[in-house]
């Protein structure tokens, strides 16, 4: 993408955009489109934090091996980014963004929301 499409794109990320939150999706309205949908989980964190804390739902791309992986999610469903800190999942949300996947949103989780949603209740009204 050219500087040009890249200002573009930018120019068109206003206060409607911003204040309406179209780029992100709670954990729990993620967990009911993942449903509903089939919505992927892509984890952008190291191979380290993974291997602490793994997310099996998830698919795991570190961020690091995001330009030559990105091709393998899904562009057809929505695709939430997550890691520890939001930091990466912004990036990332950006840069795929800018390669064309419209259906990407933030996470707007830590891992503490995340594993909120995870509760045997949660689990059991979602897998029924």
């Amino acid at each position: 993408m050219s500087q040009n499409d890249f200002d573009q794109w930018l120019k068109e990320l206003d206060l409607s955009f911003w204040g309406t939150a179209q780029h992100k999706v709670t954990p729990a309205q993620f967990f009911e489109r993942q449903k509903s949908e089939n919505a992927v989980l892509l984890d952008l964190r190291s191979l380290e934090e993974a291997g602490y804390l793994a997310l099996p739902l998830a698919l795991h791309i570190p961020i690091d091996e995001l330009p030559d992986r990105w091709r393998e999610i899904p562009s057809d469903r929505l695709v939430a980014t997550f890691c520890s800190s939001a930091t990466r999942a912004v990036v990332a949300w950006v840069y795929l963004q800018l390669h064309g996947l419209e259906n990407v949103r933030i996470l707007d989780a830590h891992y503490n929301d995340l594993t909120a949603e995870l509760t045997p209740g949660k689990v059991h009204k979602r897998t029924r």
